[in-house]
């Protein structure tokens, strides 16, 4: 049983990291649509950037009307809230992947043909590939809306003799539809994610021991050991939320209602940290908020 106390602590923590990643995420969005309204173009970087601003703000108000309304009386509207969830989680860990794979693709040393081509390609494909990302997304939401048709059925035939079918079918499609689907739609943009760092660590680590092998100036060296430790925080922190959304969606570790709201503020720590990561990534949004601040 989780003290009261520490239950207090980590709501007051949660609702203080929503705000945060609510900020900035509509700063992200707020500056690059600036930027785009008044130079009619954006970098790829800053179109998957925006994208996650507005994926990040939409995970995080489905979230909080979410756990402070669902928690204590599900409903029809609050059940859509999830589904909302779920797209926008998905729509991130999709966004971060490709994130991933387009710095890989343009600053890895490999001279593969196919490489090539995509170094090449890669920057007009970005608006399509998005636009594939949110599709994919919402095909992954599909189990989802299953789940939580069946979850309102319950509802409303309480005390039915239909409701133990219904309560029948569903743990059913918990155990080998919904939850099975779920951890692969999340596992197969994190692959993508995992072997574009890996593949961008490798050829960064290459690259500076060349560097120090022809005694390259002292700048350049900072400037690569600056990559490599900003690559490495953007692996533990997208792992860490990769294996924080899988914990919860197993969800046999721990009791979930007793450590709900602790649980709750370390995967948006996690997510607070990241978003904190990506705005200062980029040069556009580092440039608006020193003028900001």
């Amino acid at each position: 049983m989780m003290p009261i106390q520490l239950t207090i602590f980590s709501i007051i923590i949660y609702v203080l990291e929503s705000l945060i990643i609510i900020v900035q995420s509509g700063l992200t969005v707020a500056v690059l649509f600036r930027e785009w309204v008044h130079f009619k173009r954006l970098s790829p970087v800053e179109m998957i950037l925006i994208s996650l601003g507005v994926s990040h703000f939409c995970l995080q108000w489905a979230s909080m009307l979410y756990n402070f309304c669902v928690y204590t009386r599900p409903d029809e509207i609050f059940w859509t809230l999830s589904l909302i969830w779920d797209l926008s989680n998905s729509f991130s860990f999709w966004l971060t992947s490709l994130l991933a794979a387009f710095y890989c693709i343009k600053s890895s040393s490999i001279t593969h043909p196919v490489f090539r081509w995509l170094r090449w390609k890669i920057s007009k494909l970005v608006p399509w590939l998005i636009l594939g990302s949110l599709l994919i997304s919402g095909v992954t939401v599909i189990p989802s809306a299953v789940r939580n048709n069946i979850q309102m059925e319950v509802i409303t035939l309480d005390h039915s003799p239909r409701n133990s079918t219904l309560l029948a079918r569903l743990k059913v499609s918990e155990q080998y539809f919904y939850k099975p689907l779920k951890m692969v739609g999340m596992a197969v943009p994190f692959l993508l994610f995992l072997v574009s760092i890996i593949v961008l660590i490798a050829s960064l680590v290459q690259h500076w021991e060349q560097m120090q092998q022809y005694n390259t100036s002292t700048s350049s060296m900072r400037a690569q050991s600056i990559a490599l430790r900003s690559l490495t925080i953007f692996f533990i922190l997208s792992t860490s939320y990769f294996l924080i959304v899988l914990l919860s969606i197993i969800g046999n570790i721990f009791d979930k209602k007793t450590w709900f709201w602790f649980w709750e503020a370390v995967t948006y720590g996690v997510i607070c940290i990241h978003s904190t990561s990506m705005l200062l990534s980029s040069p556009t949004l580092k440039k608006a908020l020193k003028i900001q601040c």
